[in-house]
């Protein structure tokens, strides 16, 4: 049997990456799912490319509230639950050392990184069925600093901070909150990270995190899915509060 039938999950960030995995790995389990991502281009393609009648999605910036409360509101008319929410949606920024960082794209990080989280906490969460399960996409950058990625570090970070309180706020439904959070995985987000700090050669940049991870390579998206079905699914019914590492040993290398 299905592990996610007649299940509802919001998945933010889902038109790529993490978040697109996530969605086909809950569709296979028979959730109902609403993709929601900032790109209204890639929902289209990714809807197209799963043709799922169980699918939706809905174009927003999780930093704006009245996008977090429209998707949400879509959520539930065509719907008519909430039962997991992947908080996922996220980006990079650039790399640079803190007094060089651009102040107005550490304000973007922030507001999309950490607001986005705050804001999905604040007004999807209110709708969930009791018993649901929330899980907040982090980073081993939340667990551990990086040079030049200090904005980004921040913002992930503070989901753990988020993630704590929630847990102990939405307890008293059986509401669980999480975080994962992943070393790198091979999506664009990583080329780009890759590319931004060495235009040149992102390939040895590639290189040099993968000698700091003890299995010696990135994630592939489908390891961080199943992580993520794990704590979606009533297998992890009595876990909430928790960080969990996906990284294959880079945090504690």
């Amino acid at each position: 049997m299905k592990s996610l039938r007649d299940k509802v999950a919001i998945v933010t960030g889902g038109a790529s990456g993490i978040g697109k995995e996530v969605a086909r790995t809950l569709l296979k389990e028979g959730a109902k799912v609403l993709l929601v991502d900032i790109d209204q281009k890639a929902l289209k393609m990714a809807e197209k490319e799963f043709n799922n009648p169980r699918l939706m999605h809905c174009k927003a910036d999780v930093s704006k509230p009245e996008d977090v409360k429209k998707y949400a509101k879509q959520a539930l008319d065509g719907f008519g639950r909430i039962d997991i929410f992947l908080n996922n949606a996220g980006i990079e920024g650039v790399s640079r050392p803190i007094v060089e960082y651009p102040d107005e794209l550490f304000d973007q990080v922030i507001d999309v990184n950490l607001k986005g989280v705050w804001y999905g906490c604040k007004y999807v969460v209110p709708h969930m069925n009791n018993g649901g399960s929330v899980i907040i996409t982090s980073s081993v950058a939340g667990l551990k600093g990086f040079e030049g990625l200090g904005a980004y570090v921040a913002s992930k970070h503070g989901i753990v901070g988020i993630m704590r309180t929630a847990a102990l706020e939405f307890s008293d439904r059986n509401i669980r909150v999480n975080s994962i959070h992943p070393g790198p995985v091979e999506t664009q987000m990583m080329r780009r990270i890759e590319t931004e700090i060495s235009p040149e050669d992102s390939s040895s940049v590639k290189k040099g995190f993968e000698a700091a991870i003890p299995f010696g390579r990135y994630a592939n998206v489908g390891e961080v899915a199943d992580l993520i079905l794990f704590l979606a699914s009533d297998q992890s019914k009595y876990i909430t509060g928790g960080t969990y590492v996906v990284d294959g040993g880079m945090l504690i290398a």
